[in-house]
Order: C-alpha cells, then structure tokens, then sequence
C-alpha cells in the first residue's frame, strides 16, 4: 500500500502562515517549513559524547550520511510538542517534552540535488540519556545506525578543521537479521549532513551547560 503523502504548514519569507503544501512541493517550490530536532548527549565514563543517526540510503534528503540523532518534519496542525513524536518513532524512546532541553530557533536553507530546496525553521533540542545503544529500537526506513562522536570532534567538525582526517565513532548498526550489533568505524567530514557553525555553536551551549 502505497504511504499517504505528508503535509506540512508554511510560511513566508518573513516566518508568517501561509497555508499547507505537500512533502514535494515544500522541496520542489523552497518553501520554509517547521522541523523538530533532538540531539541525544550520552556520557560514558565521564566522557561526553553526541549521538549521530545515520541516515537510510533511501531517504529523499542526504541518503546514507550522517546527521542529527532524531529529526523531523512537523505536521500541518502539530505544535512544537507533538515534536517528541520522532523520538519513539525512529529510535523506540518514549520521553516527555518537559525534559527536553531548548536550544532555540534557526533557519536553515539547503540547496539539494535536482534542483530542489529545503528551507527549514528548525527547532533545536538537547535531551540527556546513557541509555545503552544496543536498546534503541531503530526505525528500519529511516535509521540505519546509531554513533557516538565526542563533543571535541563535534567542535572540530563545526570549524571544519578536521583537516581531512577521520572522525572516530562507535555505535551500533542493523544487521541483514535486523538486529543492532556493535561496530566501529571511521567517518570523513563528507560523510556528515552539512551545517552551519553558527547550527553547532547553538547547540553546543546548551550540550556543555
């Protein structure tokens, strides 16, 4: 059965509501609509990391990189609070909004393959959880691994001074059986959704409170 189309609520270019547009017209006509955004922070033995989702290879949006640990479009009609709605649907955690720790608000515009535009008015949260990576429930169309980054890499990442050199995590990936094993694995800048340093800087001030 093919999945119903989505809908989201848009604005203009000066953030007000102009209505609803579908997922491919959003993208096809660069039109701004809302995102809800969740960084994970993980510590283990008294080093802090950030929790990376890699992206299916299928997805529409930078297949196959790396990129926020959950994220997604919200609805026509949802709130900010209905937000937390990705976290149990791509990674199996049920969390309350109130523990959710804000970050702010930041407009992000991408230009992507086939001409077509994503302009994103992204809310951007922090939640705090050691939850072991082994017992995230990984939705299967749209997470295909699970990371850990140390928040120094992270700091590098955003001020592009890796200098061509790998980024070291470890995490957990699906299996051909669809089940989470462990691995580790060397990633390259390019292997990462591309944003802003002002993005990281953001978040990073909440990550590091």
């Amino acid at each position: 059965m093919a999945q119903a189309e989505e809908f989201f609520d848009i604005y203009d270019d000066h953030l007000n509501p102009i209505g609803t547009a579908s997922r491919k017209e959003v993208h096809s006509q660069g039109l701004w609509h809302r995102t809800f955004q969740c960084w994970i922070v993980n510590e283990q033995d008294g080093n802090r990391t950030l929790l990376f989702q890699k992206r299916h290879p299928q997805k529409d949006t930078f297949p196959g990189l790396l990129d926020i640990s959950c994220a997604g479009h919200l609805l026509a009609g949802e709130k900010i609070e209905n937000g937390n709605r990705e976290l149990e649907e791509e990674l199996g955690v049920s969390v309350d909004f109130e523990l959710l720790e804000p970050c702010g608000v930041l407009l992000d515009e991408k230009r992507l393959a086939d001409g077509l535009i994503d302009r994103e008015i992204c809310h951007i949260f922090v939640y705090r959880s050691n939850q072991p990576l082994d017992s995230y429930k990984l939705q299967s169309d749209e997470v295909t691994g699970l990371y850990r980054v140390s928040i120094e890499d992270v700091r590098r990442l955003a001020k592009q001074e890796t200098g061509g050199d790998k980024i070291r995590a470890a995490g957990v990936e699906t299996n051909i059986a669809g089940i989470l094993e462990p691995v580790e694995r060397l990633f390259g800048d390019d292997e990462f959704v591309p944003r802003a340093s002002s993005y990281y800087e953001m978040m990073l001030k909440v990550v590091e409170k």
